[in-house]
């Protein structure tokens, strides 16, 4: 865990972004897809802190990107080559483009200057999207990860970020995994071996309500 001085370094809200994963209705919210990780992201606490991050960002100047992963309704351009693809097709609940379920879920706050990237294909909300080059167009230097899963789309996040040469931030308390306990061993044994790992707290007491964005 890193001192306070040396976390607000690495999250100095000027090159730094706050990336929401999968926080959308039909993952997370009341009517999802995957119903055993909407309740354990409800039940844990992890929605309302990325909640209360994204309204923090928003106060400190902070830019927010929400990845969100939908397919078309024809499938077209959507993987088949894994299983968990596969099954993502047959659930009663499908991303469909344009509906509901691709709309960034409650309690989380979307601000008119926050960007949203979709997706049709792949397990990253970085690799093979827009969010690289949006990235590096804002000067960020270190991407905040929260959301969901802890299982495959938080390590992928992580993983593409480092490899990309930005510094990846992990509130641990701000994202979600099935089963429950997957989560904390995944952030100990994995995400915290490339990543700084930190709290919700510890990255609020970092960023200051009312400070100018800086961005290009």
């Amino acid at each position: 865990m890193p001192s306070r001085e040396q976390l607000a370094e690495q999250i100095d809200p000027a090159s730094t972004v706050l990336l929401t994963v999968e926080c959308q209705q039909g993952v997370v919210g009341l009517d999802s897809a995957l119903p055993e990780l909407a309740k354990e992201a409800r039940s844990s606490g992890a929605l309302h802190n990325v909640a209360r991050l994204v309204g923090a960002a928003h106060e400190a100047g902070v830019q927010v990107l929400h990845a969100v992963a939908e397919r078309r309704p024809d499938g077209r351009g959507a993987n088949h080559n894994a299983r968990l693809f596969r099954a993502a097709g047959r659930l009663p609940v499908q991303q469909h483009s344009g509906t509901t379920a691709v709309r960034i879920a409650e309690p989380i706050e979307v601000a008119d200057e926050d960007l949203v990237v979709r997706r049709l294909h792949g397990l990253s909300p970085i690799a093979g999207t827009d969010v690289d080059a949006l990235l590096r167009n804002l000067g960020c230097r270190t991407l905040v990860v929260t959301g969901v899963s802890a299982n495959v789309a938080i390590p992928n996040a992580v993983f593409d970020a480092v490899n990309l040469g930005y510094t990846a931030v992990v509130p641990s308390d701000a994202v979600a995994g099935v089963p429950a306990d997957y989560t904390p061993a995944m952030i100990r044994n994995t995400l915290a071996l490339v990543a700084t790992v930190a709290t919700t707290d510890d990255v609020l007491g970092c960023w200051p309500a009312g400070r100018p964005r800086k961005r290009g």
